[in-house]
């Protein structure tokens, strides 16, 4: 008889018809509309690069005033942070870290001790590791020995420096999310 009782708890969580919990009964599974989809990706974008709205709102008002692709644009001016350039020279294993390096200012950028995140880069800047922080450097080697760091970039590692060669394009950058679904669901 017992045997009987745990198939049929079996049975029922099986064809349930509505989401578990005390709050199930009243949503049911709806479906997840264009609005929705649209929502999903701006966050993903927003962890993915640990922005907060108002930056990504900027992010996107500059794109949307570029004369080339609004997509493109906005991409580009994300991956152009100091953190993210940080990032995928491979001195650090994830946005956070790279974020971290920088705001105790273990870097500089064209020799000037750089403690915000955010800051831009352009074609021809160099960023290397400040003098008081050469006790990273063996932990910094290492991390980049594991990473690869993108064709837009010039890494040294041996002297822990970054130059940056040109400006990101499209096909060589890598991202969890939809970059279009952002762009419309800002131009509502």
């Amino acid at each position: 008889m017992a045997g009987d009782r745990t198939l049929a708890a079996k049975y029922a969580k099986l064809t349930r018809k509505q989401p578990p919990g005390m709050h199930g009964k009243k949503k049911g599974f709806g479906k997840i509309t264009g609005y929705g989809i649209q929502l999903k990706e701006k966050q993903k974008a927003r962890t993915f690069y640990l922005l907060t709205e108002k930056q990504l709102r900027k992010y996107y008002d500059q794109a949307s005033r570029q004369t080339t692709s609004t997509a493109t644009a906005l991409l580009t001016a994300m991956e152009r942070r100091l953190d993210n350039v940080i990032y995928r020279a491979g001195f650090a294993d994830s946005h956070s870290s790279a974020r971290q390096f920088i705001n105790h200012a273990h870097f500089s950028l064209n020799g000037h001790k750089v403690n915000i995140p955010s800051l831009q880069v352009h074609v021809g800047d160099e960023i290397a590791i400040r003098g008081r922080s050469q006790k990273l450097t063996d932990f910094l080697t290492e991390t980049a020995k594991g990473n690869h760091a993108v064709s837009w970039l010039k890494v040294d590692p041996s002297k822990l420096t970054v130059s940056i060669t040109s400006l990101p394009v499209r096909e060589e950058i890598e991202v969890p999310f939809n970059e279009q679904l952002i762009i419309e669901f800002y131009s509502r």
